[in-house]
């Protein structure tokens, strides 16, 4: 495009002075792909000498000031160099003449911006004054002068300066030009460079890690053993990174549900199994004991939290929107990781969706999912039907309970959870202790519901140890409705949706009152 800078091309050549070390490494490898790369890479040696032989190395980022090509490369240049760089010898030589010839001691040679180059001489001196020197300004004790050879040199140097710039402009210029005339050997050898230098950074990395090299299959396998985050198995921390499994079949398992405490490891988990699906297909090793990663068409992630206000959308239309991009798009070939979808609505249609976002992917799109959820009640999927049994099945992140602390032990393993201990986390993170206790009462009355109880109102803490207690059964109260009391004791964890529906068709037939 022309707009490399000296400092660019300078860059360019010291890159291409590496390649004929780079393709002598090359010499023996015996992977095909590095083969191609060093047969791909051109050493360019003309261009290369001329590159390094003219840009001097310290060349500025732009071509006004100059200072760009080395000394001894163009002989014009260098005359003009020369003639800037001697132009104050040449004033004391010529100082020094004029005042041997015309016996005038105090003759000085000076400079100024307006009248350029003169020899000034003190009005006592005037008459011994040559008559070729010709006045050029009259000062109130001096005269000043411009002889014909201080004018002839004053043009040569005032211009040296712009002449100089003007000569380094054009042969950068023109070395230029003949780089943009090779871009198609530079721009393949770059690229046969990228691709050695990507496949040097895994193996190193994969080296000192101690990674595996991946099985790839032509079907629908996942299965890694012992997999670790490749980020977070190197990261600083107070507590080493615990590996886990994770297998999934197209055409079998293909659907992980994954319940857990927060800040258990739920997000972590399906995370690194899609970062080591992509490292497989970029043909990295990865982090695990063992790998057999079946070909993946694309990965999809429906994770996070964001909103596009600029576009009227909540965060749960976004959420809704990717979910649906997922759903259309999602092949047998795919994998899908999901967390916490649904959640931005309320309780009953967050579940709803998930639960039908789950069906879908495991029975119709049929590809591999990890489904990190707070939803209890997925936890049912697998016993909804014999096809979903076979295709989703429930697994947790392990905790132990210590007095009132949780340990979070990082490990996944077979099995449904039906705690999230959000309220210790909140109470990890600041929470007042008072809000927190608040938060475990109404905990206690919401689970209590279900059977029948009720939360309790807030009150002011110096009346709590006076609340009222409950009022007295009324005399001429209704009986109690038998409907309201079977839905008391209905287990709605334990429900599944064709369970609910025909308990709904059947209160639907029955008449009031029984």
């Amino acid at each position: 495009t022309g707009r490399a800078s000296p400092r660019d091309v300078l860059a360019l050549g010291r890159s291409l002075a590496c390649v004929p070390r780079l393709r002598d490494l090359l010499a023996d490898a015996a992977a095909a792909a590095l083969q191609s790369a060093r047969e791909r890479a051109d050493t360019l040696p003309e261009l290369t000498a001329e590159i390094l032989a003219t840009i001097d190395d310290e060349a500025p980022t732009t071509t006004r000031d100059g200072g760009i090509v080395r000394p001894g490369r163009d002989a014009e240049l260098d005359e003009i160099r020369a003639l800037r760089k001697d132009a104050r010898g040449f004033l004391a030589a010529l100082q020094a003449r004029e005042i041997e010839r015309t016996g005038i001691a105090n003759l000085r040679v000076g400079y100024t911006s307006v009248f350029g180059y003169f020899l000034e001489v003190t009005r006592g001196q005037v008459d011994k004054v040559p008559v070729e020197w010709t006045r050029r300004q009259t000062l109130k004790n001096t005269e000043r002068y411009i002889t014909p050879e201080l004018k002839e040199y004053e043009g040569r140097i005032l211009s040296a300066d712009d002449r100089a710039k003007a000569r380094e402009e054009e042969l950068f210029l023109a070395l230029r030009a003949r780089c943009a005339a090779a871009i198609a050997r530079i721009q393949e050898t770059a690229a046969a460079v990228a691709d050695v230098d990507v496949l040097a950074s895994l193996a190193e990395v994969a080296a000192a890690r101690g990674w595996v090299r991946p099985a790839i299959a032509d079907d629908g396998v996942l299965e890694i053993v012992q997999g670790r985050h490749p980020v977070l198995d190197t990261a600083a921390s107070d507590e080493p990174f615990v590996p886990n499994d994770v297998h999934l079949d197209a055409d079998g398992l293909r659907v992980a549900l994954v319940t857990g405490p927060n800040m258990a490891g739920k997000s972590t988990y399906i995370r690194q199994v899609a970062l080591l699906t992509l490292l497989a297909h970029t043909g990295s090793f990865v982090p695990a004991e063992s790998a057999r990663v079946g070909l993946t068409d694309r990965i999809m992630a429906r994770v996070g939290a964001s909103d596009d206000i600029s576009r009227g959308r909540s965060t749960f239309m976004v959420e809704m929107m990717e979910t649906a991009a997922i759903v259309h798009h999602a092949t047998p070939r795919s994998l899908v990781i999901l967390d916490e979808v649904g959640r931005g609505t309320s309780t009953y249609d967050g579940v709803a969706l998930a639960w039908s976002i789950t069906e879908h992917l495991a029975l119709v799109a049929r590809c591999r999912t990890l489904f990190a959820t707070h939803y209890h009640e997925l936890t049912q999927l697998p016993a909804s039907g014999d096809d979903l049994a076979a295709a989703v099945r429930n697994y947790r992140v392990a905790v132990r309970e210590w007095g009132d602390r949780v340990v979070f032990l990082r490990r996944i393993e077979e099995g449904g959870t039906d705690r999230s201990y959000g309220i210790h986390v909140a109470r990890l993170a600041g929470l007042p202790e008072s809000v927190v206790e608040r938060a475990r009462t109404v905990l206690a009355g919401l689970e209590e519901s279900r059977a029948g109880a009720s939360v309790q109102p807030a009150t002011a803490p110096a009346a709590r140890a006076h609340a009222p207690r409950p009022r007295q059964m009324a005399l001429f109260e209704p009986p109690p409705d038998p409907l309201v009391e079977e839905l008391r004791t209905l287990d709605v964890e334990r429900t599944t949706p064709l369970e609910a529906l025909t308990l709904l068709a059947r209160w639907k037939e029955r008449p009031p009152g029984r």
